[in-house]
């Protein structure tokens, strides 16, 4: 597995390749933006056709990560399913998946701008949420440190490469999305130029992670 280690609030974290954050010192995957049920919450709302399996296959990457790696927590920042419905209509053997990596231990859910309410799989729900020197949350305030949120999908490019990444400073990271077919927000727009300081990297996903200083 590809990674990028580095220094933040104190602690060691690493960017993984498939844009989830790793914590090892305390076993804790942290995930964000999962967006399961896309394609059915566009279809249901008359949007355009959408492949179909975006949430198996986000399940599936998120599955065959928690084998690899048999974190000890699982941290979503919010916005794991595209709404209460698409969450409501999930297939059986979608939510079997989703039920068993909830089950099996502990889970917990940032609520989301797209999942405010808490939703029927398990784990506990939380607006924010502290473990030592971090606090998780679903948007990114510009106030205190130590803060690791999602919502903003960031995307950088260089050269002639565009992936999502995370962006991290001495007080915050954004998380990239993890879920399949979810959009992206280049890192220089100025929504996220304010919110990073100056020095900020951006780390680019794929099979080797890839920091750089962010574009801007």
């Amino acid at each position: 597995m590809t990674t990028f280690p580095f220094p933040f609030s104190g602690t060691t974290l690493t960017a993984l390749g498939t844009g989830a954050l790793w914590w090892e010192d305390q076993s804790l995957l942290c995930i964000s933006d999962l967006h399961l049920g896309k394609s059915e919450r566009h279809a249901r709302r008359g949007g355009g056709p959408l492949p179909p399996y975006e949430t198996k296959d986000t399940l599936a990457r998120l599955s065959d990560l928690i084998d690899d790696l048999c974190p000890k927590s699982v941290i979503c920042l919010g916005d794991s399913f595209d709404d209460g419905a698409a969450a409501q209509n999930m297939t059986a053997e979608d939510c079997a998946t989703l039920h068993h990596l909830v089950n099996h231990r502990p889970w917990i859910w940032i609520t989301g701008n797209h999942d405010p309410q808490p939703l029927a799989f398990g784990g506990t729900y939380h607006h924010r949420y502290s473990q030592g020197p971090l606090t998780f949350c679903h948007i990114a305030t510009s106030k205190g440190s130590g803060e690791i949120s999602g919502h903003y999908h960031p995307k950088a490019r260089i050269k002639n490469t565009t992936r999502p990444a995370f962006l991290v400073d001495e007080h915050r990271i954004i998380l990239p999305a993890f879920g399949t077919y979810t959009g992206g927000l280049n890192c220089t727009n100025p929504i996220l130029s304010t919110l990073m300081q100056p020095q900020a990297l951006a780390i680019l996903t794929g099979p080797r992670p890839l920091p750089v200083p962010m574009p801007r």
